[in-house]
């Protein structure tokens, strides 16, 4: 019978000290607390419309770092060549911005759409974007 209150007792005790113990994080305002880059985007499709064939056509995405350490852009291709890419390799700030510029030559008619992979240094940061329209004569 000791023995059974003895353990009892231990397992009592062991789990108001597991109970206890609790982890401290600093506490943020309605978010949470971001460490490292962090890549946000203003859109990720563009809709040119129509367009006129053969004709360069520009479109803008906007990318903010959002995050507490400088954003790089270490990957970016078109799914084509008839899309140009425009980036800036400088370093994006915390709270800064930049633009990511493509440019459509207008090859081809009818609908298109063509993508465009942007990956930073910033966790699961890998994004599409979409550039789509329609080439009309």
């Amino acid at each position: 019978m000791k023995r059974a209150i003895y353990i009892l007792m231990i397992s009592l005790l062991w789990a108001g000290a597991a109970i206890g113990q609790q982890t401290h994080q600093p506490k943020t305002e309605n978010h949470a607390l971001v460490i490292g880059p962090q890549a946000s985007w203003d859109t990720t499709i563009v809709d040119l419309g129509d367009i006129k064939a053969r004709t360069e056509t520009t479109a803008e995405f906007t990318l903010t770092n959002s995050g507490n350490e400088p954003l790089l852009i270490t990957y970016a291709q078109a799914s084509c060549g008839c899309t140009n890419l425009k980036y800036s390799e400088a370093p994006i700030l915390p709270g800064r911005a930049t633009k990511v510029k493509v440019t459509y030559d207008g090859s081809g008619f009818g609908p298109f759409m063509k993508t465009i992979t942007v990956q930073t240094n910033a966790k699961g940061s890998r994004t599409v974007l979409q550039l789509k329209g329609n080439v009309v004569q």
